[in-house]
Formats: C-alpha cells, structure tokens, sequence
C-alpha cells in the first residue's frame, strides 16, 4: 500500500499541527485578553505576562486532556 492512500498517513501530522495551534492561540488570546484590561484600567503592566502563563497552562491542560484520550 502506498503512503498516500493510507488514511492514516496524515494524522500525525493534523495532531501536531493541532497541538502547535492550541500552544500558540492560548497565550496569545489571555495574553491579549490581560493586555487589554491593564492598558484600559488597571495601568499595572502585570497582566499580559499573567495572561500569557495562564494562557500557555490552560493550553497544556487542554492538549493533555484532548490526546489522553483512549480512541
């Protein structure tokens, strides 16, 4: 069988694709999220880099939860 009709053939490369996409759009969206409340309100310059931790954990938590998962 050739690898390109092996359906199988691309899911490792869709997973890690998936899983870069998940590390990325987290910290960039709570890090955003943090930016805009301190430029706005609190004015400290302490949550952008909050926001981006949290961000990076709960996308961990959620790759960790999502490919735990027996198919």
């Amino acid at each position: 069988m050739s690898e390109s009709s092996d359906p199988g053939h691309h899911k490792g490369s869709s997973d890690g694709m998936r899983v870069l996409s998940y590390l990325l759009a987290g910290p960039l969206c709570y890090g955003g999220i943090g930016w805009l409340v301190d430029h706005f309100w609190l004015h400290s310059g302490l949550l952008l880099p909050i926001g981006v931790v949290v961000g990076m954990v709960l996308s961990i938590i959620l790759i960790i939860r999502r490919h735990s998962v027996a198919p």
